[in-house]
């Protein structure tokens, strides 16, 4: 058996064949027309020990989120109805959420799903135009505004990403202040992503077909 130091050694020829089988758990189409979209922080040390941190000193930043602040990075995630993912990217945490979501959603339409991190006029016309409705809570300072009932519904249920970020950190173990190598870091990333597409009992709407005609009939 390898020795703990050879296994750590060896862990970054490991990088390459987990990116190629996590394109393969990719997440299929489910015949419903709307997704969810969210970022979590991805933090690789504590607050305090910011100014001696060496590992991730290139490529880290500090980030705000409603927690307060960080550093580290951000996991931007979108999922379908069934908790698999669609599309995933790692930004620095001082990047806007808005930033990655045209990229994240190339080739979906529909609805998406985001939370209030992600109001922008710009964002909200440029992925209507590629004909995908972005639906998101309004703040406190903005006026009310009149939202159909299926939309508000589904507003509903975005707490299934949060509950999919909170496995990934918990089940996956996706975030911890123990790396000592950029490589190794993302390694433990994508085999925390693959780990849970395997998992039997994903965080779903669980639809039945006749209540997903139902939902593209109302949105059509």
């Amino acid at each position: 058996m390898l020795s703990y130091t050879r296994f750590v050694s060896l862990i970054p020829r490991a990088l390459m064949p987990l990116c190629v089988s996590l394109k393969t758990r990719h997440g299929t189409d489910t015949g419903i027309a709307f997704a969810f979209a969210d970022s979590t922080t991805w933090v690789v040390c504590h607050n305090r020990r910011i100014h001696s941190h060496k590992v991730f000193k290139q490529l880290a930043r500090r980030g705000k989120n409603s927690m307060g602040w960080f550093y580290g990075f951000k996991l931007h995630l979108v999922v379908n109805d069934r908790g698999e993912w669609l599309a995933f990217r790692i930004t620095p945490g001082h990047v806007d959420d808005r930033q990655p979501v045209p990229d994240l959603t190339q080739g979906l339409t529909g609805k998406l799903i985001a939370d209030r991190g992600d109001i922008s006029q710009r964002l909200f016309d440029e992925l209507w135009e590629r004909g995908l409705h972005l639906i998101t809570k309004i703040r406190k300072n903005m006026k009310n505004k009149l939202m159909p009932l299926m939309d508000k519904l589904l507003l509903r249920k975005r707490a299934i990403i949060e509950s999919i970020n909170d496995q990934l950190k918990n089940i996956q173990q996706i975030e911890h202040m123990r790396h000592r190598s950029v490589i190794n870091a993302m390694v433990n990333v994508l085999a925390a992503l693959i780990a849970y597409t395997y998992q039997p009992n994903k965080p779903s709407l669980n639809l039945t077909k006749n209540q997903l005609i139902i939902l593209n009939s109302k949105d059509s």
